[in-house]
């Protein structure tokens, strides 16, 4: 099977960073977090509708493919950060961009002063909601189940944003959104790292538990 070009990954990543942008936006400019985190799941359906490419919704799928698969993951990550990166440059040229760039640094203060290990498991656990989004959609855009596939990506996404839990690329946008001395960036970037490994490992654990007991007595 031939693999898809990198151009084509990336770009379909750059748009689903862009998405992600526009529901982080609307999160960071609405004071209600419960409207903010229901109108912020936006990004994830256009992205599952349209079927781009998001690193989060990747990464799960790892145990399932072959190593040349990380190739496809890794593209994405880069596609999904450049994607926000534009997407907060542009914001901040607005007049919007005043209140996000505001919001955005008192957010992104609270995540990066938190605990290492806190900061990784509120990744993992988001991880395994983003995972369980994804999935879901994918099954039922192919069983045309519209219903589910409504409720089954709003309702994780909500789930990870009242909770708190850490959405890597998110957490670009917010981190570009934020940005305005040097010094912030390296503490920033650590902090972003530590999202993409726990991430990671909460996508990868619904998959990896099912394929070690699946079809076989616990």
């Amino acid at each position: 099977m031939q693999l898809e070009s990198w151009k084509s990954i990336f770009a379909k990543a750059m748009l689903s960073g862009i998405l992600i942008g526009i529901g982080g936006t609307v999160y960071l400019i609405l004071e209600n977090k419960y409207l903010g985190g229901f109108l912020f799941s936006l990004g994830l359906f256009m992205i599952l509708r349209y079927g781009f490419a998001l690193y989060t919704g990747k990464v799960g799928y790892i145990p399932e493919h072959k190593p040349i698969y990380l190739r496809e993951v890794g593209i994405t990550l880069l596609g999904n950060i450049f994607g926000t990166a534009i997407t907060a440059i542009l914001i901040r040229l607005t007049r919007t961009g005043i209140l996000v760039h505001e919001n955005a640094k008192t957010v992104m203060q609270t995540k990066i002063d938190d605990s290492w290990i806190s900061k990784l498991l509120l990744g993992f656990f988001c991880g395994i909601l983003m995972f369980v989004a994804v999935d879901n959609g994918n099954r039922c855009k192919q069983e045309q189940r519209d219903m589910s596939f409504v409720f089954g990506t709003v309702l994780p996404i909500m789930v990870f944003i009242l909770c708190g839990f850490h959405h890597s690329i998110a957490d670009c946008f917010y981190f570009f959104s934020a940005i305005d001395k040097i010094e912030n960036i390296l503490s920033g970037i650590t902090y972003i790292i530590l999202i993409i490994i726990g991430n990671a490992l909460g996508g990868m654990l619904i998959p990896v538990v099912m394929k070690l007991f699946d079809n076989k007595k616990v």
